[in-house]
């Protein structure tokens, strides 16, 4: 891993963190569901544009439309959206921290049902990354955090760790950036009924709101895409992913930072102790497939 993928890597870990604080931003002045599809709406029909630039098919086997579509409506429609509307009732911070969890739960989803082994380093791992999160989540329950809004963005994350199983597929053929883009239209479409039936249609115009809606549609809907797929094809899925672990911590400052929300000793405890569980998962996991490339098996 060279200069180059570690500043990638540090510079998509700060874009995927970000999007919390400015969904939040976002929440607070305008109807949760209606915003995240237009945001999808805007930022699939750019990432398709890029695509046929970079001479990429929508002609996609149907595999990869089948994993494209599941991963659309996962993680766009039901993870985002999920997000977007606890996050009206909850801390930036604490929705970053439960999403943080998607690499453990991954882990544990590929050990329940695809057979994959786990090291004694990636179990201590996992106990660790999960008593992080029920560290935090005691303390945030006990002064008053809203059980509605953390339920919804539990669910949430279960459905990113089902979008990121099926992402192996959909990514396949050289057609990266078009399956994203399309996923992203597919979020679009999926949301778009949901926000009519739900929402409340009011907004609260503002220059904060504007900038937050287009720094989240461009920056972590957009750049960091690219950025996530640049680094894979540099370093490989299993390595990129490692950086994962600095999300728990970037999360809760730039929460902290530009929203002003309160950060505790448990919380700091609990996302160092998540944020290590995530590194010991990724560094198990790195093992386990140079032990496969080694032995062939």
């Amino acid at each position: 891993m060279d200069i180059r993928a570690i500043l990638a890597g540090l510079v998509f870990a700060v874009m995927w963190s970000s999007a919390f604080t400015s969904a939040r931003i976002i929440v607070a002045d305008a109807p949760p569901l209606m915003a995240l599809a237009l945001r999808f709406l805007i930022s699939g029909a750019l990432a398709v544009l890029i695509a046929r630039w970079m001479g990429q098919s929508w002609r996609l086997t149907p595999a990869q439309w089948r994993a494209t579509i599941l991963f659309g409506v996962c993680q766009n429609a039901l993870y985002l959206g999920l997000n977007f509307v606890g996050m009206q009732s909850i801390e930036a911070s604490l929705a970053a921290i439960i999403a943080s969890t998607m690499p453990l739960l991954v882990a544990v989803a590929g050990w329940a049902f695809a057979g994959q082994r786990i090291s004694p380093l990636g179990v201590l791992g996992l106990i660790a990354g999960f008593l992080g999160v029920v560290l935090i989540m005691g303390a945030r329950l006990g002064s008053g955090a809203d059980l509605f809004g953390v339920g919804l963005c539990v669910m949430g994350v279960v459905s990113l760790t089902i979008a990121t199983l099926a992402l192996k597929n959909a990514s396949s053929g050289g057609n990266f950036m078009m399956v994203v883009g399309l996923q992203m239209l597919i979020g679009s479409a999926a949301l778009w009924p949901a926000g009519l039936l739900l929402d409340v249609p009011e907004v609260t115009l503002s220059v904060k709101l504007v900038a937050a809606f287009a720094y989240t549609t461009l920056v972590p809907g957009l750049a960091a895409t690219l950025v996530w797929f640049w680094l894979v094809n540099r370093i490989g899925a299993v390595k990129a992913a490692t950086f994962h672990f600095l999300n728990p911590f970037l999360g809760v400052a730039i929460a902290a930072l530009i929203l002003s929300e309160s950060l505790g000793l448990t919380d700091i405890i609990g996302v160092l102790i998540i944020a290590a569980g995530i590194l010991a998962v990724q560094v198990s996991r790195q093992e386990a497939q140079t032990e496969t490339n080694a032995t062939g098996k």
